[in-house]
Formats: C-alpha cells, structure tokens, sequence
C-alpha cells in the first residue's frame, strides 16, 4: 500500500475507534411474572425505566406523563401510583432516576400496561425521544384482550399471544402510527440483561449483537425468534410530525413504539 494511503488509512482508524457509538435506548416496563395463576401472589411488581438494555446502562427518567393498564377495553390509570426509585448498570458509579409500583389483580383476563414517558432531552443526537411502551400480563387462565390496540400514537400490536413463550420461541408484532400499519418500519430488538433468568451477563462480541434490527413487511408485520430466558424489548421508531422546543428552538422528536415478552427454559 501506498505510503500516503496507508497513513490515510491508519488515521481513519484511529479516529473511528475514539468515536463512541450511538447505543440504543428503550423504554421499559418490567412486571414481577407475565402470568398469574391461581398458586401465584396477585399482586404485582413493575418497574418502569429508560435504559439501554443489553448495557444495562440508566438514563434519568422524569415522572411519566401517563401510565395505565388497559383490561376488558377499560383503561385505569395509575400515574398517581408510581414511585421514585433509584438504580444503576453494572458499570456506571452514578444512580439513576426511574419508577416502581405495584398492582394488584382482582379478575381473570389480560392487562395491558402502558407508559407515555416526559420526552427525554438527547443531546447526542440533538432531538427529544418519546417511548410509547407496553407489556401484557395474563391472570388466572383467560386469555383475553392481549391483541387488542391501545389508540396510542405509535405502538406494536401483538400478532402472537405475548406471553408463554418457551425460549427460541418467534414473537411477531404489527407496527402501528395512528393506528395505521407502518410498512416496513425498522425494529430494533434487544435483550434485557437484568433479567432475573439471566444468572450471567450476557457479553456482545460486537455492536450488531447488542442491537438486533429486523425490517418489518408492507404491513407493519415483523417476526424475531428469542435465543435466551429472560426479557426481550422490541423497539419500533420513527420522527414524529410536530416538534418541541428545547431553548427556544424547535427540535425534532423520535417516538418510539416498544413491547416486551419473556421467554422461560423448558426443563
């Protein structure tokens, strides 16, 4: 190689690897079990959080500007319920803003939790980012309501039952905008390492094994099969078609239609 290419080549290098990549960020909602069985404690556990999954890296989250459930097509809401709490990912030294609660379960059927976080302020990116976040818990055996839309801006429609998955199990969802389906709307997918199946962290040998990215067809209609225990995030995002202001200035907003499942081992 050329001498004058080789030098050009060797900087190239250098500065590629002092770039820090740009990690993904998930909304999520965490319930202490996704099904409740007549043995079980109906009363649930949830965590809601801002997080880079797999990294398992915090982000401060303000109060949310809604949360709810949704069951038998009623929603409540449950803003008033949440809790300040404080965490962090195994490599960072400062501790994070997020919120907890519990809900406890008085009828059988499907409850669809779900979050409208404050828009987050990234400066990395210079945009505001909105996660529109669900996740479904079934309860004492009827399987009812879990493919039913919520009416939010953005979401993913569950097109199989979003819970009961053995690991290696597909989970297919449905992108919608409006309630409109989003043709082939690019889906991030990535796993939640806090995952209490997950007895060791999970070490990506590369960044494309952090975040999975699958294209969904002319339908909004996407597929992933799950590898591992634990939770798994899919992530739907897109610009949104207003702005908001940050110092005076309109500045674009990424909003994001997330849902997570969980896979269990056979044993």
């Amino acid at each position: 190689m050329p001498r004058l290419l080789f030098g050009s080549a060797l900087v190239l290098a250098l500065v590629a690897g002092l770039v820090p990549r740009a990690m993904a960020h998930f909304g999520v909602i965490i319930p202490s079990d996704d099904i409740v069985t007549q043995e079980d404690s109906r009363t649930l556990a949830l965590e809601v959080k801002f997080i880079h999954p797999m990294e398992t890296t915090y982000m401060e989250m303000e109060k949310p500007k809604r949360f709810g459930v949704f069951h038998k097509g009623k929603v409540q809401d449950l803003l008033a319920s949440l809790e300040k709490a404080r965490g962090k990912g195994a490599d960072q030294e400062e501790f994070f803003t997020f919120w907890k609660t519990q809900y406890s379960i008085k009828r059988p059927g499907d409850y669809t939790f779900f979050v409208e976080p404050t828009p987050y302020w990234e400066p990395a990116e210079d945009k505001f980012i909105v996660h529109y976040t669900k996740v479904c818990v079934n309860a004492l055996g009827l399987e009812e309501g879990w493919d039913e839309p919520l009416g939010l801006e953005v979401e993913i429609l569950p097109m199989t039952r979003p819970y009961g998955f053995w690991t290696g199990n597909v989970f297919t969802g449905q992108v919608l905008h409006k309630g409109k389906p989003v043709p082939n709307a690019e889906v991030e997918v990535e796993y939640l390492n806090e995952s209490p199946e997950n007895k060791s962290m999970v070490k990506a040998p590369s960044d494309p094994l952090v975040t999975q990215v699958v294209r969904a067809d002319r339908n909004g209609v996407f597929t992933y099969a799950m590898p591992r225990a634990g939770w798994w995030g899919f992530a739907a995002l897109r610009d949104a078609t207003w702005k908001l202001k940050k110092d005076g200035k309109p500045k674009d907003v990424e909003i994001g239609a997330v849902f997570w499942v969980r896979t269990v081992d056979m044993k």
